[in-house]
């Protein structure tokens, strides 16, 4: 194989692999944002029991952060941005809901979420690759 041709074949396979990381990271927070948008409610009053101010208004901004900050990954548009948005938010998430010492259950999501925060920074600092919005907007 060519120094060109595989040069062709790495930038082709990193695209790829760049668009599948950003589907996976999003698998849980478009669905999650929506099922808060469209059960305000009862997200409301989950985020009351939390003490939260202002649980309408916040579970509001939550399920916007995550869905539209989620479908921003996806799509790979303004994705470096979106990305911070989400690791910060995602390490948020982990101190208000999981960090419960004595729960093993809540620990392990607890970490889970500290993860994923990492996969949205690498996501920040690497950007969206070839495949993306960002790209076709260069």
């Amino acid at each position: 194989m060519s120094d060109n041709a595989l040069a062709t074949s790495t930038t082709s396979s990193n695209a790829i692999v760049t668009l599948i990381s950003r589907i996976l990271l999003t698998l849980l927070f478009i669905p999650a944002g929506f099922n808060k948008l469209t059960s305000l409610a009862g997200t409301a009053e989950y985020f009351a029991a939390k003490s939260l101010p202002l649980p309408t208004v916040t579970a509001v901004i939550v399920g916007l952060v995550e869905l539209v900050g989620g479908l921003a990954v996806l799509f790979g548009f303004k994705t470096r941005y979106a990305a911070i948005l989400l690791g910060v938010f995602t390490i948020g998430a982990a101190l208000v809901a999981h960090l419960v010492p004595w729960d093993q259950a809540n620990q392990t999501n607890f970490f889970k979420n500290l993860a994923i925060a990492g996969g949205f920074f690498v996501l920040a600092q690497h950007g969206a690759g070839t495949l993306s919005v960002d790209a076709k907007l260069r």
